[in-house]
């Protein structure tokens, strides 16, 4: 038998329980499947579960708990589950295994039937982990409430890069996409107020980040309270104007926002801030108008393609992303081919290309006409050559300019650094001519189009 001391912690209005074995902190490893906001919010529970006196461990390293935080976007979340959780009891066959996130909430029952797993955290639960954890000693034990239930806004921000965090002001959605099950696990949009999104954010620059991207479900849409209302007035364009003020951040990027969302206001307002970078992720999902009205989305070509002109007027430098979607029901060859053209012909820098997979609870299986698997992946194949093709066009296009470089990372083996330019071209250099963290300003010059990154030999 293990014996271990007891100590209780007051969290708010509750208590929460630390347990040392032997003289040590417990131990715990992290880890997190998915989007940028899942990473912001596995930091922060990271952090939590720090403060309350676990100390984190690497997930391949042997540990007393295992959490996995889980994504729901792709039909693949099941058997990436499953693999975590032989991976954590390899290491230790004795931990504790948690999983929480998208998927924790849409398949509770499902989770808590796979063998090794203690712990099934929903939607809100996965914020009283420590407190859970530290009370709960009982085998399959489930804690998921009804996705209506779920209508609380948790700040969060990712602590792991020691230049860049992800920025939570937003969670949940409205859209109901026919494809997408998001909604059934983030429940309906909401968000903080600005002045508590600017607390977070100093928060983040305390801890040393010098980049800041924002992140959430649908932050477009910020600005709706808890109860789903709009708050006192408050925008999204609104927020960014507050954030280009704040002090002791250098860059501030926006993470992916709907084209029905991304106003004039805003691509105007970036184009002239001192902080905001020339860079957006703007999801298409396909440039078939007839499509798009089946996937429910909010906006047609004609809209999204005034959206790409105008960020090009203002800003011809920027680099813009596009999600799309392959094999949705009803999508003909010539469809993929009309896709493609409109891609090529706005100047899109890189496409992020997903596999249409059936999921329980939308409303797409119930399409006609739909596409084999087989012909899906043919389809992918063709977007992510095309998606290459574009990324090196652009990186071309940037040749010969002058940009400033935010130093992030490095290659230790091989003595490299590496960081991107504000319009999020990858850059390297030696390790030793530069500190990371700094910001300087450089010629693209170099370009290893097989590598996809430009090396500098000296900055400016």
């Amino acid at each position: 038998m293990v014996e271990f001391d007891l100590y209780l912690v007051l969290k708010g209005s509750s208590t929460s329980c630390i347990f040392v074995f032997m003289g040590r902190s417990q131990t715990f490893a992290l880890h997190t499947l998915g989007c940028k906001l899942n990473f912001a919010e596995g930091s922060s529970i990271g952090q939590q579960l720090e403060q309350q006196g676990w100390m984190r461990v690497d997930f391949a390293q042997p540990s007393d708990c295992y959490i996995i935080n889980t994504c729901s976007v792709t039909a693949q979340a099941d058997k990436k589950c499953r693999n975590l959780v032989r991976q954590a009891k390899r290491n230790n066959a004795e931990a504790k295994v948690v999983v929480i996130g998208c998927y924790a909430q849409l398949k509770p029952e499902a989770i808590a039937s796979i063998p090794g797993v203690n712990l099934v955290l929903g939607a809100n639960a996965k914020f009283d982990i420590d407190v859970i954890m530290a009370t709960d000693a009982d085998t399959n034990s489930v804690y998921v409430e009804s996705i209506k239930e779920v209508n609380h806004f948790d700040p969060a921000f990712s602590q792991n890069d020691r230049t860049r965090t992800f920025l939570k002001v937003q969670d949940g959605c409205d859209y109901h996409c026919t494809f997408c099950t998001i909604p059934l696990a983030r429940g309906r949009s909401r968000s903080t107020s600005i002045d508590k999104v600017l607390q977070t954010a100093c928060k983040a620059i305390e801890s040393g980040a010098k980049e800041i991207v924002l992140t959430g479900v649908n932050i477009g849409d910020f600005g709706r309270s808890e109860d789903g209302r709009q708050r006192g007035g408050e925008n999204f364009y609104d927020l960014i104007v507050a954030l280009d003020d704040l002090e002791g951040v250098e860059r501030f990027r926006i993470s992916s926002i709907e084209p029905n969302l991304l106003t004039d206001e805003i691509i105007d307002f970036v184009a002239s801030s001192k902080k905001f970078m020339p860079h957006f992720h703007i999801p298409l999902q396909t440039g078939v108008d007839r499509l798009l009205r089946d996937m429910r989305r909010k906006y047609d070509t004609a809209l999204y393609r005034s959206r790409i002109k105008h960020i090009k007027a203002v800003m011809p430098n920027a680099c813009i992303g596009a999600d799309v979607i392959v094999g949705f029901p009803g999508e003909t060859d010539e469809d993929i081919q009309c896709t493609a053209s409109f891609l090529q012909d706005l100047e899109v820098s890189y496409l992020h290309v997903f596999t249409y997979s059936e999921r329980q609870n939308t409303r797409a299986p119930r399409l006609a006409n739909p596409i084999p698997v087989q012909k899906r992946r043919e389809r992918n194949y063709i977007l992510r050559n095309i998606s290459g093709r574009l990324t090196k066009q652009f990186y071309r296009e940037q040749e010969n300019h002058t940009f400033p470089v935010l130093w992030e990372d490095g290659d230790v083996k091989d003595d490299w650094m590496y960081g991107y330019t504000s319009n999020y071209i990858r850059v390297r250099t030696r390790r030793k001519q530069l500190d990371f963290g700094g910001i300087t300003s450089v010629v693209l010059n170099k370009y290893h189009e097989e590598e996809g990154v430009y090396s500098i030999d000296k900055s400016l």
